[in-house]
């Protein structure tokens, strides 16, 4: 089956969606100790979350760059993922989508959400032919996501090690298996209606 060009793909249960993030060990561990984010990780910024594994990996290196060496898989309600998408703006201009540029200049400082559609990858980390969702929250959406919509965070990071040393000894079959199950999510179509270029 052909994958969509723009599609959100995302490892999910009837009632959450699990997103991914990758932080400093001095974020990350408090996090998944606590189930919640610590006091030290900024609301007043925005905080971008992604429903693909691959993509966070080829962002975080693996769980190998500074100040990302702590990968969380974090679940949160599928009704505040939801409610993200619908408050959402695309985070860039698009000729045809937007009237023009000043609109969506407006629709951007308004929106508590941004959306972006970036390469997907592959195991070796090189762009695939269609793009994966990500979203940018803020303002009050970071408030949300933090103290309503996470319900489970885990550290990922001995995951992530165990795929990229298959992918590194060239056993792609077992690293495959090992990937979080990725589904296209439903009502994503109905949800993307004015976020797709």
């Amino acid at each position: 089956m052909e994958e969509p060009q723009r599609g959100i793909r995302a490892l999910y249960t009837a009632s959450t969606v699990t997103v991914y993030q990758a932080y400093s060990p001095d974020i990350g561990l408090p996090a998944v100790r606590e189930g919640r984010f610590p006091a030290t990780w900024k609301r007043d910024r925005m905080t971008w979350i992604k429903p693909s594994f691959l993509w966070m990996m080829y962002r975080c290196g693996w769980g190998t760059k500074a100040g990302q060496e702590t990968v969380l898989a974090v679940e949160i309600s599928r009704s505040g993922f939801e409610w993200a998408l619908r408050h959402a703006c695309l985070s860039s201009y698009v000729r045809g989508v937007h009237p023009d540029r000043s609109t969506w200049q407006r629709q951007v400082k308004r929106a508590p959400a941004r959306v972006q559609w970036d390469p997907e990858r592959d195991l070796h980390l090189r762009p695939l032919p269609y793009r994966s969702l990500q979203l940018g929250l803020s303002g009050e959406a970071v408030r949300h996501y933090a103290d309503e919509w996470t319900v489970a965070i885990s550290d990922v990071t001995p995951l992530a090690r165990d795929i990229h040393a298959l992918v590194n000894d060239g056993d792609l079959d077992s690293a495959a298996q090992l990937l979080p199950q990725e589904r296209p999510y439903p009502a994503g179509d109905e949800l993307l209606t004015q976020l797709r270029p």
